[in-house]
């Protein structure tokens, strides 16, 4: 019998010996790798319904493009996520040119289409494989993903390979704690002291080696008080956007009268 993605990913998990550590302190044998085959690109993957973007997704891929030293942020808008509602949903390619005129004058920022080209439901094994083989084994890839989601990795498709493929780096969600991370099934033996340091943010960075996986990296990036729901809400209400929007996007926005029906519903 097929086994479910939290039994696979249960059994993949028991023989793992989760460590983590500070990230100015690597393990001899994490350095040594890193030198001996070091990748040509370091692509980070930031993927969102970007319903729509706003300043707080633009200031996060800037945290991590900086921090983690990545070559090129490339932000992947979702076609038909499987993990959300569609009710509040603006159509893709207008979410899609939303992110093309947000980043548009951040050369370091790119925008992918690879998930609204495909039909059905979209799931991020797809398109990480898809890019892996567009860029190529030498490119390494880091899969950014809010504290939120990380929660629910289990439940996806086919974790444990995304494990295997690209390194994750886990950012903050309002409300959340990375402590929590600690009683997660598929991470054993993770010591919550580092963990509540990071909600402290005493810690600026924290590794977790995981076996036969490029790792996974929290950072405990500043909080971000805007949210695309409450966007949404507050386009409805006729309320001040100030600073909340790239210029372009809110411009596009009202241009195109989105987000303005009385129910969290856009038809366009």
């Amino acid at each position: 019998m097929k086994k479910s993605s939290i039994e696979t990913i249960s059994s993949f998990s028991s023989a793992w010996r989760a460590k983590s550590y500070v990230m100015d302190h690597p393990p001899a044998e994490h350095s040594r790798a890193v030198t001996q085959d070091a990748p040509s690109q370091r692509l980070g993957l930031f993927g969102g319904s970007f319903n729509p973007i706003h300043n707080g997704h633009l200031a996060i891929a800037r945290d991590v493009h900086e921090r983690m030293q990545l070559s090129r942020i490339l932000f992947i808008p979702t076609g038909d996520p499987p993990h959300k509602h569609h009710r509040s949903l603006a159509p893709a390619p207008v979410r899609l040119e939303m992110v093309r005129l947000a980043i548009t004058d951040t050369p370091v920022f790119d925008v992918s289409a690879i998930e609204l080209h495909r039909t059905g439901k979209s799931y991020s094994i797809d398109t990480v494989r898809e890019l892996r083989e567009q860029y190529g084994r030498s490119c390494e890839l880091f899969f950014i993903i809010g504290l939120d989601a990380f929660f629910e990795f289990p439940t996806w498709r086919a974790p444990e390979e995304l494990l295997r493929i690209c390194h994750f780096v886990v950012v903050p969600r309002p409300g959340l704690l990375f402590q929590t991370l600690a009683e997660m099934a598929f991470l054993p033996n993770l010591d919550p002291e580092p963990l509540g340091q990071l909600d402290a943010r005493v810690l600026e960075k924290l590794e977790i080696a995981v076996p036969d996986t490029p790792g996974i990296t929290c950072l405990p990036l500043p909080p971000c008080p805007i949210s695309a729901s409450d966007i949404r809400r507050r386009i409805r209400s006729r309320l001040s956007l100030a600073n909340m929007l790239p210029p372009p996007v809110e411009s596009y926005i009202l241009q195109h009268s989105l987000y303005q029906e009385d129910t969290d519903r856009t038809h366009i």
